[in-house]
């Protein structure tokens, strides 16, 4: 039972439980911060400046993260709909994946052919991205210069959701 001192007019009854739910985005993050994604350990500061620091690096990481996560649905086993059902819905029965859900795990791939991944598969394969520091071989002394291996599709896709652009090609420095 979920009691409030709003009254019905201004809070209904399903719309109470759906907030009440809500903390579960909440119990999430912290998951979030201490598991496998943030992967934050305890680090004992003595100083309220650097422990203010801390908690706001933790914080803006798991923000990062979740803006991520949101930006990249489509490449994620995540069930894009959810958020817009959650308003509708039944907020006591149990949660259904969408059809369009249930697809992406049987299929486990997108319209456009790349594999369906799980967000820290996905950072995975962006991290086979490299950046070369390369110097000629017959010209030991000669200016040193930066080449960048070609993003694969599936990186250029993720390059694009995020609206970066990637860095391509090779530089002299």
């Amino acid at each position: 039972m979920i009691r409030t001192s709003e009254p019905q007019s201004r809070l209904s009854a399903a719309d109470t439980v759906r907030s009440y739910k809500l903390l579960a985005q909440v119990e999430h993050a912290f998951r979030c911060l201490k598991g496998i994604d943030i992967l934050v350990r305890p680090i004992r500061h003595r100083d309220e400046q650097r422990v203010k620091a801390h908690l706001f690096l933790c914080m803006l990481a798991y923000y990062v993260e979740w803006h991520m996560r949101k930006a990249l649905a489509s490449l994620l086993f995540d069930d894009e709909q959810l958020d817009e059902d959650r308003k509708t819905r039944d907020p006591v029965a149990p949660a259904k994946p969408s059809a369009q859900a249930k697809k992406k795990k049987l299929v486990r791939v997108t319209a456009d052919g790349l594999p369906i991944h799980s967000f820290e598969t996905l950072l995975a394969d962006l991290a086979t991205r490299c950046r070369n520091r390369c110097r000629i071989k017959s010209d030991p002394n000669g200016t040193p210069f930066t080449h960048l291996t070609q993003p694969t599709p599936l990186q250029q896709r993720v390059f694009e959701l995020l609206e970066l652009l990637p860095v391509t090609g090779t530089a002299r420095s």
